[in-house]
């Protein structure tokens, strides 16, 4: 399920997942890089997974792949794993509130979603379609 489309509900979808990943930090319900993410997702505490497509080791996606589909727990797919970095809080913010020494990201789980928010309601309608389109 790729979320880098370059329509209006990609942007949308872009927007909602940023979202939820700063609401989800908010309420320390992270579990960034692989590590941290491969735990949550084989205990069951995840409700989303996100990985970047530009992940330099092809082991880390098929892994991450795996235990999403054995666990049945949703995975979504970005373009870039520094913006990915950037959304989950691994970077230092300026005086002028632009994002400087973005550390990449190749893999986030949510464990928790803090409030359920609209951009979480975005994010489960994109889920549902990609799988009633996939059956």
């Amino acid at each position: 399920m790729a979320a880098g489309d370059d329509s209006s509900q990609g942007m949308k979808l872009k927007e909602a997942m940023k979202e939820v990943l700063k609401e989800s930090l908010k309420h320390d319900g992270l579990a960034r890089g692989l590590r941290e993410a491969v735990k949550a997702l084989d205990k069951r505490q995840a409700y989303l997974c996100i990985v970047a497509k530009n992940c330099s080791e092809a082991g880390y996606l098929r892994l991450v792949e795996a235990l999403c589909k054995e666990h049945q727990i949703s995975l979504l797919k970005v373009e870039d794993k520094e913006e990915l970095g950037e959304w989950v809080g691994l970077c230092k913010i300026d005086k002028d509130g632009k994002p400087r020494k973005i550390v990449k990201c190749s893999c986030v789980v949510v464990k928790d979603i803090g409030t359920d928010t609209e951009a979480w309601s975005t994010v489960q309608e994109y889920i549902k379609t990609q799988t009633a389109a996939a059956v």
